[in-house]
């Protein structure tokens, strides 16, 4: 009878327990992440944009200050023509002035998508397509038919027109060293500033010449935003670094065959419910939950409204109650640019002390360091509303008035620039939502004054309304101190600002 022998059983697969399987995921992440490689500016294919060349950067925020400058243009350039508007489009004349503040409105809530799209697609990206719609828009302004038209493209036109005035700052704080930004900031600022303040007079020039009419004020609006998104178009670079060092990866993944080259950057998701819940509101929770973003867009839209509340106070006196030409009666607004040019003198003044501190600070930005002038500038403000205020009746020569428009200017443009060199100090790589954040509350600020000036000021009169906003200038001439005192605590305590005055 034959042996038999039973077959061997086979073995017992060994089934890692979930303990051994996360720990073999963690081995192999951590290898993984050991033979990538992390793309960095470290040749001469991929320069970081601070390291380029001063003659470049300067022309590359030549062309910054101009799509930042096109889109201000648009916000005054029919503020002169509301009277003719009126007749044209048979509404009142206090409906016209929406026609501004449409305006401005777009420009606050834009800057809530153009900031952090910057943030994920790059800077030219955010404003070339967006500042190109500003223009196409422009053009719906000058051939409506209707006040509902006229309306609905003036929105749209500083929807998309807010792209670079809120992104160019963030843009030359990516190529300026913190040392010496302030001075490209100043010539933003002036841009920013000088569009509306130079606005009525082109727009005054085309409205009384008789072969143009109010509807070449759009028309002119348009010409110059084409010509500098041309312009823009064929020079400007791409400036933000963690777009830069994306495409730097995926050129060497695919040059080299090498999938390990990789920049962080590159995981950011684009997925609809990130963008919204992350990127789209960030400058509202900026806003709302970062107290140095809160109290520097609150400075900053008080002072910036009164910029937009001239638009409408400066027709009431020298229109109205002197009875000037219509391009003769704004001219003054020349006063407020030279204020602020002026200004450019302080600011750029600044610059030779903040570059010792910061150098000091081992090159690291020092926001506390911007805050000196802000406090001249507080102080010069008020000045200018009192005096503004008080002498605009006729029975004082027109100059005395007209001087005080020039205080106005310097002390606005100040606080203006300072405030927005603190912001970009304070949140390096998120310096867009920041400033964006500032732009949508000083935005509907100056939406808001405008259609307050005409029965605030009539009813007063000019003096004590004027007053009114100057006592509040006085109130705020605190800010910059308590900043002095309570910012660094702010700072260390932020989620996104950088604890130790940036890089």
């Amino acid at each position: 009878m034959a042996d038999t022998q039973s077959p061997p059983e086979p073995p017992i697969e060994h089934r890692p327990s979930q303990e051994e399987e996360e720990k073999r995921r963690e081995s192999s992440a951590s290898s993984e992440a050991a033979e990538r490689i992390l793309v960095t500016f470290d040749d001469d294919t991929c320069k970081d944009p601070k390291k380029w060349s001063v003659k470049y950067k300067l022309w590359v925020t030549v062309q910054l200050n101009l799509l930042a400058f096109a889109a201000s243009l648009g916000s005054s350039i029919t503020a002169p023509a509301q009277d003719k508007i009126s007749q044209v489009m048979g509404v009142s004349r206090e409906v016209t002035v929406l026609s501004i503040s449409l305006y401005v409105i777009g420009f606050a809530f834009g800057p809530l998508f153009w900031g952090p799209v910057s943030e994920l697609w790059g800077r030219k990206m955010s404003m070339l397509p967006a500042t190109f719609c500003l223009g196409v828009f422009s053009i719906g302004t000058a051939v409506s038919k209707g006040p509902a038209s006229l309306f609905i493209t003036r929105f749209f036109g500083g929807l998309f027109g807010s792209a670079p005035n809120s992104n160019v700052a963030a843009a030359l704080g990516d190529i300026w060293e913190p040392r010496i930004r302030g001075a490209a900031m100043s010539f933003y600022a002036v841009c920013v500033v000088g569009g509306p303040t130079l606005g009525p007079t082109i727009g005054a020039a085309a409205l009384v010449n008789p072969h143009l009419g109010w509807r070449w004020t759009e028309y002119i609006e348009a010409i110059v935003t084409f010509a500098v998104v041309l312009i823009t178009a064929i020079f400007l670079p791409e400036i933000y670094p963690p777009v830069l060092l994306s495409r730097k990866a995926r050129k060497l993944r695919k040059t080299t065959g090498n999938a390990a080259y990789y920049h962080p950057s590159e995981a950011n998701k684009l997925d609809v419910n990130t963008v919204v819940t992350k990127h789209l509101t960030r400058p509202l929770r900026m806003l709302t939950t970062e107290p140095i973003v809160t109290a520097i867009a609150v400075y900053a839209s008080f002072v910036f409204g009164l910029l937009y509340l001239t638009l409408e106070v400066f027709p009431i006196v020298y229109l109205e109650d002197r009875g000037w030409p219509v391009v003769s009666a704004t001219l003054p607004f020349i006063g407020l640019f030279v204020g602020i040019l002026c200004a450019l003198g302080i600011n750029l003044g600044n610059i030779k002390r903040y570059a010792q501190i910061s150098d000091a600070a081992g090159g690291k930005s020092v926001p506390e360091a911007r805050l000196q002038p802000m406090i001249l500038g507080s102080i010069i403000f008020p000045i200018g509303l009192f005096w503004f205020g008080w002498t605009a009746n006729p029975k004082y020569h027109w100059a005395i008035p007209t001087v005080a428009t020039g205080f106005i200017g310097a002390g606005f443009n100040i606080i203006f620039q300072q405030c927005i060199n603190y912001l970009v100090d304070s949140y390096g790589l998120y310096a867009a939502s920041a400033t964006s954040a500032n732009t949508f509350l000083r935005s509907i600020m100056a939406a808001g004054l405008p259609l307050a000036a005409n029965p605030m000021f009539h009813s007063l009169g000019v003096g004590p309304a004027m007053s009114i906003l100057g006592a509040v200038a006085v109130l705020a001439i605190a800010v910059p101190f308590l900043f002095l005192k309570y910012a660094i605590v702010l700072r260390r305590k932020s989620a996104f600002a950088m604890a130790e005055g940036g890089k």
